[in-house]
Order: structure tokens, then sequence, then C-alpha cells
């Protein structure tokens, strides 16, 4: 996937490299840093919210299967909130290594 934070798009919608600057590399690895840190407190969120919603389930057995749907949703949503946490780590790694290797495209 090409670097959504530096790219320009040309009248076809295909994505173009464009040169950056030292600095901006920097600015790119803080960017991604912030972004994993959100994709990782989304995941801690919806993993707490899927908890309680099991812990509701075994409380209330009249409600249970809502509860039950409500607990898969937000399991579901605690494993996409981890995988962009990682995705966002990864992003991070190649920005820091272009700053630090001077890789500029």
């Amino acid at each position: 996937m090409a670097h959504h934070f530096l790219s320009k798009h040309n009248k076809a919608g295909e994505a173009e490299p464009t040169k950056v600057a030292a600095g901006d590399w920097r600015k790119e690895e803080k960017h991604h840093k912030h972004m994993e840190q959100l994709g990782q407190l989304g995941a801690v969120a919806a993993g707490a919210y899927a908890m309680h919603e099991k812990h509701k389930a075994k409380k209330d057995p009249k409600h249970a299967h809502s509860h039950k749907i409500k607990e898969g949703v937000a399991a579901a949503a605690a494993v996409g909130s981890a995988g962009f946490a990682l995705h966002e780590h990864h992003q991070k790694k190649d920005a820091k290594k272009h700053r630090l290797h001077g890789h500029h495209h």
C-alpha cells in the first residue's frame, strides 16, 4: 500500500510518489506513532466492552442472545483495531528507516 500521507494522485487516480524532505519523514513517523496508539486504545476499549457484554450475558439470561451478539461485534472491533495498530507500527518503522537512512523516493 502506498503511503497515503505522502502521495499525490494523478488523473487516473493512481498514487504518485513525491519527493520527501528529511523533516517530513519525522512528521510521518510521528503521525504513524499516534495512529498506532489510537489503534491500541481502540483494541483495549473494544476488548473491555466485549468482556462487559460477556458478563451481562451470564447475569441476564433473558437477554443473553443480544449480549452475545454485542460481545461478538465488540470482539471483532478489538481484533480490527489491533490489526490497524500493527499496520501503523510497520508504517512507523518504515518512516523511521527512511528518515535514518535517507531513502527519498
